[in-house]
């Protein structure tokens, strides 16, 4: 039965209720409930029944639904659970927050006897890249006060539900069952657990939610509800496609928002596979959609979430997926989901947050509230191994990309990253190369700049890894420490090498912890020269002035040129060390430098 129990005083009251058995269709004469039936629906598969029950007035308690077939009686038990005060008008996380993306299983080892569990194909094997290693739900519980003292206020983890692939299953995104927490991570207790500890410590939790594809292990999978459950490519099975069926997408994801796409290439980037073990769900099926609307809020309820980020948004069915953001974001009006929008123009992602100008040509609304910022991603790759300022090169790739923050409904509503657990690591070898002044600049700037700052776990230790030249798994490294075997515990005693990036980063995180002038302050730019980018974020009162000199040589300005941005401070406090600095006359800065400076006025 899925879901298996729901709560009272929902928006969504009207709950499709999943019943799963052998010929349980056949359990149809008559059907009792002690709550309203509205709806009985059966499908091609006798397997499935689903009712639609109407809690709309009830109280919480045990309710039961009678099945009959001819004389034989069976009664299914449903729950209704009090809904906690406040739930429907929780706040989502914001521009005030700072995210920590984790993997779980390269985290840490909170739980060894849970490394591999029966009935799951695959078993724990450390030396495998692309293996599990162990790391779970109570390793990130255990370390819960490194990442609060870090400065950061809310964890995304990658996918926590149960993926029962036979390879690569740590990633999570080939998920077998949308109600049950793998059990190499722990238990759905545990999850609800972590919410809980997180909010102790008026921190965030952010679940990593997957609408446009489940796993090919899905229990669902084995036995379809109904022939459109999932997209369906008839015309290429053969040799080339492993699943009847399968077609792979083209990735092309400009095609949801070209005009001038065929209707060929708008199917297959669309409704096309990821890869053929995760088959491709058809949101324009009401059953289905509606089992992602009602699975989504359980889990919103049940752990008590703060956000979610949505895998591979832009691959979703546009209608489908712009019904389901709005049927979450009705329930939970004060909530945020951020689409992962892998994107590299400005105006193509753009096109996926909520009230877009752009989408609204073609008369559509994803009903998205927040964003991800690839384009300042792409830039930051490679503007600090960028030494000479040209045309397009140095620093004004990120200039560029914030002269077209116009085209944005809601510009502090967009997640900005230097690196994910799909990208390159920001230290990986063929980026940075370690280099801690690099790592510095680039996350002065994400840091203070507008929108959502987002960290991935181990770069401020300095963590290396490069996805091009020797796959995810190198980028998806286990953090040092997180297993009792390790020889090195940068969680609680770092190298020397790795303490320079943590102090850094921890002394920037916990000084935008408080700072409203940076999580909603307006930005000011100024075209950067000799390679050196100033900007400002202010308010009626106050302001802060970020200089990021990414030329090798120092460099002299002349502060008469940011006159608009300092307007009457005469002086300011450079915060990452402490020193009170004139702002008149004239300011060098180091070479690979940056400074933040905060002033009054």
């Amino acid at each position: 039965m899925e879901p298996p129990f729901w709560w009272t005083d929902m928006e969504h009251s009207d709950v499709e209720v999943l019943l799963y058995g052998e010929n349980i269709a056949n359990y149809s004469a008559p059907i009792d409930s002690d709550l309203p039936i509205v709806k009985v629906r059966k499908t091609e598969n006798p397997n499935y029944l689903f009712l639609t029950l109407d809690t709309a007035n009830a109280i919480s308690g045990d309710y039961k639904i009678l099945l009959n077939v001819y004389d034989t009686h069976n009664v299914v038990d449903f729950r209704l659970k009090e809904r906690e005060l406040n739930s429907k008008i929780r706040k989502g996380f914001d521009s005030s927050d700072a995210i920590y993306l984790v993997m779980p299983d390269r985290f840490a080892n909170g739980d060894s006897s849970n490394d591999s569990v029966d009935g799951m194909t695959e078993k724990v094997n450390r030396e495998f890249k692309g293996g599990r290693h162990g790391g779970d739900i109570q390793g990130i519980i255990d370390h819960l006060d490194y990442v609060d003292q870090l400065g950061a206020t809310a964890i995304w983890s990658t996918p926590l539900l149960e993926d029962n692939e036979e390879l690569y299953s740590y990633h999570g995104y080939a998920q077998s069952d949308l109600y049950k927490i793998d059990p190499r991570y722990g238990t759905n207790a545990d999850y609800k657990r972590l919410g809980d500890e997180l909010h102790k410590r008026d921190m965030k939790l952010i679940m990593d939610y997957v609408t446009n594809h489940w796993g090919a292990m899905h229990w669902m999978m084995q036995d379809l509800p109904t022939e459109t459950w999932i997209h369906k490519f008839d015309d290429n099975i053969g040799k080339d496609f492993p699943v009847a069926g399968y077609a792979n997408s083209s990735y092309r994801q400009s095609t949801q928002m070209d005009p001038n796409v065929s209707k060929r290439d708008a199917i297959y980037a669309e409704k096309g596979w990821f890869v053929s073990s995760m088959p491709d769900i058809n949101q324009s099926d009401p059953l289905v959609l509606n089992y992602l609307i009602q699975n989504t809020i359980w889990w919103i309820e049940y752990a008590g979430l703060d956000g979610l980020r949505v895998d591979t948004y832009s691959y979703n069915e546009k209608e489908g997926i712009a019904k389901w953001t709005k049927a979450v974001m009705d329930e939970y009006p004060n909530f945020n989901i951020v689409g992962e929008t892998w994107l590299h123009d400005q105006a193509q992602i753009a096109y996926w947050q909520k009230d877009s100008k752009i989408a609204a040509i073609q008369d559509y609304n994803t009903h998205l509230p927040s964003v991800m910022d690839f384009t300042l991603h792409d830039a930051l790759m490679t503007a600090f191994n960028e030494n000479e300022q040209h045309w397009d090169k140095g620093m004004i790739k990120v200039y560029e990309n914030f002269v077209n923050d116009f085209l944005y409904p809601d510009i502090n509503n967009i997640l900005v990253f230097a690196g994910n657990h799909d990208t390159n690591r920001i230290n990986g070898n063929a980026l940075y190369k370690g280099d801690l002044a690099k790592y510095k600049l680039a996350m002065t700037l994400v840091l203070t700049t507008r929108g959502i700052p987002q960290l991935y776990y181990g770069d401020e230790i300095g963590m290396g890894g490069n996805r091009d030249t020797d796959g995810d798994g190198d980028v998806r490294r286990d953090f040092p420490g997180g297993w009792k075997a390790d020889e090195i515990n940068a969680f609680e005693k770092p190298t020397d090498d790795q303490k320079g990036y943590q102090d850094f980063t921890k002394k920037l995180l916990n000084y935008r912890k408080n700072k409203e002038v940076i999580h909603t302050g307006k930005l000011l730019q100024y075209v950067p020269e000799n390679n050196c980018y100033v900007y400002f974020r202010y308010r009626e009162d106050s302001g802060v002035m970020v200089i990021i000199n990414n030329h090798p040589e120092e460099v002299t300005l002349d502060l008469k040129r940011f006159k608009e941005g300092i307007y009457t401070a005469k002086e300011g406090t450079e915060i990452l060390t402490d020193k009170k600095l004139s702002l008149r006359g004239k300011l060098k800065v180091s070479g690979k430098t940056s400074m933040v400076i905060e002033y009054s006025f």
